[in-house]
C-alpha cells in the first residue's frame, strides 16, 4: 500500500475481489461477508463466509432482503415509494440470501491512500425493510471527502428477528431472534479484518444509520459484542433513553409474538419451518403484521434483551451510563417520529430531540463528546416538509437523484452536511476543517446546529 493508490483487485481475506473503476472512486459491491442464510442457516447467527478461488467480480449490487416494498397506493407509504423506490435501476433481486455489503474507496494518485476512516452504514425500514443500495445512499460524496463507505445487507422482518422456543431450545445459547443484528456484527467484523487492504483504517470506524439503522447503532454500542469495533457513531433519527421509540423486548417477549407468527404459518416443528418457500413466509408475514396493526401492536419483530447479545434493555444501558465512552452525533428532522402535529406546524422538535439531549447529557457526565442537531429543511416539490428519512439526500450527497427540483440552497446545504459528517468521521469533531464551527452540547451550552 504504501506510496501507492489502491488497485480495482484487492485480496481480501476469503479471495480476491474485483471492484468497479468509477473515476475518482472504486466500488466494490456484492462482497460476501457471510454464508448465505438459506436451508439449514435459516433463523441462525451468521456464519463465516466460504473463501473462493480465483478473481471474484464485485461489480453488482447483492440481493436486497426479504421484504415488501412501500406500496405506491397507500396513502403514507406511497410518498416513500415516489421518495427512495421508484427507480427500478436501483432494486436489485430479492432474495434470503442477501449477507453482502458494498465499498466505495476514494481513488487519488496525489496521496498515499492508506488509514482512511470508514464510515459503516445501516439502513432504516423499521427492522422490516430497506436495503443497502437504495438510491440515496452512496458513497461518491464521501470518498471526495477522504473517507470509505461501506453500506451493509442484513436480515429483517421474521428471517431477521423471529423468536420461537423450538429456535431458542435447538440454539446453544438458548437464544433466538436478533438474526439481522447479528448480520451487522458479522459484516463489521469483517470491515475491521479487511477494510486496510482497501486503504482503511480498522481502528477508525464510524457506525452510522437512520431510523431502525439508528436503533441498530444504539444496539451496537450498548453490547459487548462490539467491544474494541466502534471508535465513533452517529445516530439518527432513532434512539431510546425513556421514551419506547425502540422497544427492546425480553426474549420471552419476542418468543410470543414468535408463536402466533408460526401459528399463521402452520407448521409443526422448526424443519417444516425451515422448508416453508419465500412466498409461504411472505403471506404469514402480512397476515401477522396486519394482525398486529389491528391489535395496536405495531412492530414487534425487532432486537430482544436475550442475556448474550443484549443482557439489559437499551434503555437499562443508557439509565446505568453503560454507553460505550466514544463520540456522538445524533439528531432529528422537524417531522420525525413522535412529533406532535402542533410542533411540526411550529418547526419546532418532539420527544425524539429530548431523547437525544437526554443521551448527550449523560456523555457529558461520562466525558465524551456529543454534537446534536435539527434538519429543519423542507424539501422543494410538494407540502411534506422536512419529513422522517429526508436529510438522506443531503448528508449522502445524492440530491440530484431525487424527483424534486433541487436547486442552489439545496446544493449549499448537502455540501455542508457531507463535510460535517466527514469531518466527525475523520476526528470525532465534526466542525474540525473550516468553515463554521460546532460545539458539543452540554448543560451550560446546549448546542443543537440547526440545518
Amino acid at each position: 500500500m504504501m506510496g501507492t493508490f489502491i488497485s480495482t483487485q484487492v485480496r481480501t481475506k476469503h479471495g480476491i475481489l474485483e471492484g468497479v473503476d468509477s473515476g475518482n472512486y472504486l466500488v466494490f459491491k456484492g462482497v460476501p461477508y457471510a454464508k448465505p442464510p438459506v436451508g439449514k442457516l435459516r433463523f441462525q447467527a451468521p456464519q463465516e463466509p466460504e473463501c473462493w478461488e480465483g478473481v471474484r467480480k464485485a461489480d453488482r449490487f447483492g440481493n436486497r432482503a426479504v421484504q415488501d416494498l412501500p406500496d405506491v397506493d397507500n396513502p403514507f407509504t406511497g410518498r416513500y415509494a415516489k421518495e427512495f423506490y421508484s427507480d427500478p435501476e436501483f432494486i436489485p433481486e430479492m432474495s434470503e440470501d442477501c449477507l453482502y455489503l458494498n465499498i466505495w474507496v476514494p481513488k487519488r494518485e496525489d496521496r498515499e491512500l492508506s488509514g482512511l476512516p470508514v464510515a459503516f452504514w445501516i439502513h432504516g425500514g423499521g427492522f422490516g425493510g430497506g436495503y443497502s443500495s437504495e438510491m440515496e445512499f452512496d458513497g461518491a460524496a464521501f470518498c471526495e471527502k477522504g473517507v470509505i463507505l461501506v453500506t451493509v445487507e442484513y436480515r429483517v422482518n421474521a428471517f431477521g428477528f423471529l423468536a420461537h422456543p423450538w429456535l431458542t431450545e435447538e440454539n446453544e445459547d438458548h437464544v433466538s431472534g436478533n438474526y439481522g443484528i447479528l448480520d451487522q456484527i458479522a459484516a463489521l467484523r469483517w470491515v475491521h479484518e479487511n477494510i486496510a487492504v482497501f486503504g482503511g483504517d480498522p481502528e477508525n470506524i464510524t457506525v452510522f444509520g437512520q431510523s431502525a439503522g439508528s436503533m441498530s447503532t444504539q444496539v451496537l454500542v450498548s453490547t459487548a459484542k462490539t467491544e474494541e469495533l466502534i471508535a465513533k457513531a452517529i445516530l439518527q433519527s432513532g434512539l431510546s433513553c425513556k421514551e419506547e421509540i425502540l422497544a427492546t423486548p425480553t426474549l420471552a417477549e419476542e418468543e410470543e409474538y414468535g408463536k402466533l407468527f408460526v401459528e399463521l404459518t402452520g407448521t409443526k416443528n422448526p424443519e417444516e419451518l425451515r422448508s416453508l418457500s419465500v412466498d409461504e413466509m411472505q403471506e404469514a408475514r402480512r397476515k401477522f403484521d396486519a394482525k398486529m396493526w389491528e391489535t395496536g401492536d405495531g412492530l414487534v419483530m425487532v432486537p430482544n434483551v436475550d442475556g448474550k447479545l443484549l443482557k439489559k434493555s437499551v434503555k437499562e444501558t443508557w439509565k446505568c451510563g453503560k454507553l460505550r465512552k466514544i463520540p456522538y452525533m445524533l439528531g432529528v428532522v422537524t417531522d420525525d417520529l413522535g412529533a406532535m402535529p402542533e410542533e411540526v406546524a411550529k418547526k419546532e422538535t418532539g420527544i425524539l430531540m429530548e431523547e437525544c439531549k437526554r443521551w448527550a447529557d449523560t456523555c457529558e457526565e461520562l466525558g465524551t463528546p456529543a454534537y446534536l442537531y435539527h434538519f429543519a429543511h423542507e424539501l422543494p416539490g410538494d407540502d411534506w416538509g422536512a419529513f422522517h428519512s429526508a436529510e438522506l439526500w443531503y448528508m449522502f450527497g445524492t440530491y440530484g437523484r431525487c424527483w424534486r427540483p433541487m436547486g442552489t440552497e439545496d446544493q449549499r446545504l448537502s455540501e455542508q452536511m457531507v463535510t460535517y459528517w466527514t469531518n466527525f468521521m475523520k476526528t470525532g469533531d465534526p466542525g474540525c476543517a473550516g468553515g463554521e464551527s460546532w460545539e458539543a452540547y452540554t448543560r451550560e451550552n446546549p448546542v443543537v446546529k440547526r440545518f
